[in-house]
């Protein structure tokens, strides 16, 4: 239509000005179309590290609050001792802390409204409880209960649903995905083929990836894709080796997989792994400054803050972030 126009109006000037336009826009129109067809490439992580956490701390529940900030929930210290404390940090320290209603480990934690809510986890014995925590006030309430007590839990948000996936109840190894929000009953949304601990979880691309963890016989490296809409489950892939106690998060439209272990104590791995939502395939990303399990994975700021774990032979303190040198 342009250059139709052009010809009507009888302008030699004008017909080679929108001739010279023409050629100039058809080469960005072919790379911008070429950029459209190209997959998205997961990000290259560097380790970088922050600083030191008050203590050592593993298996804490956690989540991203916003304006750089996360918290660490639970957990246990380095004497295997379970903690009540809750630290807000951010990329420079621990800002403050609250307490959760009794010491706990093996939980895990969503943030939802700007509020944050624990599910479950191991004390004395398994846990049925929703804990709240107000990063505003420091306010710690139970507000709700799951169906079961149940503790080693993976958690995740999704379209302001928290998931609560797979965990023990202190006998059998849980199979459900159970949907929870502020003000409405828990209530199944879906089911994994074979009971799951330790799993990690993370949302990406409207999906939640569930990732390793272990089964009632020994680590998995099943990758489940889990739909929220429609409430199926599907194996989307499979890790290179068995990983169980790994964290999960999400940077772009990729999932990355931090640390974790293998079946013994002592089997951590440093890897940082990729995963694309799509096919499900999977390839190193980066690596930790040492192997570590029992991590907190948050992403931030487009990278991904990595606190505490366990190292073959230590509980850790250390907080860094996973910094891209390509961007997802």
């Amino acid at each position: 239509m342009a250059l139709a126009t052009s010809s009507c109006g009888g302008s030699a000037a004008s017909t080679s000005t929108l001739a010279r336009g023409a050629t100039s826009t058809a080469p960005r129109s072919k790379r911008l179309a070429k950029a459209r067809a190209e997959p998205a490439r997961a990000a290259t992580l560097v380790y970088r590290s922050r600083y030191q956490l008050p203590a050592p701390l593993k298996d804490p529940a956690f989540t991203g609050l916003g304006a750089a900030r996360f918290a660490l929930l639970g957990g246990l210290d380095s004497s295997e001792v379970s903690s009540s404390g809750i630290e807000v940090a951010d990329l420079h320290g621990v800002r403050n802390a609250a307490s959760l209603p009794l010491a706990q480990h093996d939980a895990q934690a969503a943030e939802l409204g700007g509020v944050v809510y624990v599910f479950g986890g191991g004390s004395a014995t398994e846990l049925d409880h929703i804990v709240s925590f107000d990063p505003a006030s420091g306010a710690v309430h139970t507000v709700g209960a799951l169906p079961h007590a149940q503790s080693d839990v993976a958690v995740t948000e999704a379209g302001g649903t928290a998931y609560v996936i797979g965990g023990y109840d202190g006998t059998n190894w849980l199979n459900t995905i159970l949907a929870w929000r502020p003000g409405s009953p828990v209530r199944v949304a879906g089911q994994l083929p074979v009971g799951l601990r330790y799993a990690a979880a993370t949302a990406v691309g409207g999906r939640v990836l569930i990732i390793g963890g272990s089964t009632p016989t020994s680590a998995s490296d099943a990758i489940y894709s889990f739909d929220p809409a429609t409430g199926q489950v599907r194996k989307l892939g499979r890790l290179p080796q068995p990983i169980t106690h790994a964290s999960a998060a999400t940077l772009g439209s990729f999932a990355y997989l931090v640390g974790g272990r293998g079946d013994s104590l002592g089997s951590q791995t440093a890897t940082v792994w990729s995963i694309d939502p799509r096919t499900g395939a999977v390839a190193v990303a980066g690596r930790l400054p040492e192997p570590r399990s029992d991590t907190a994975s948050i992403p931030i700021n487009g990278t991904i803050v990595v606190a505490g774990g366990l190292a073959p032979a230590t509980t850790v303190a250390g907080v860094g972030q996973l910094v891209p040198t390509r961007a997802p």
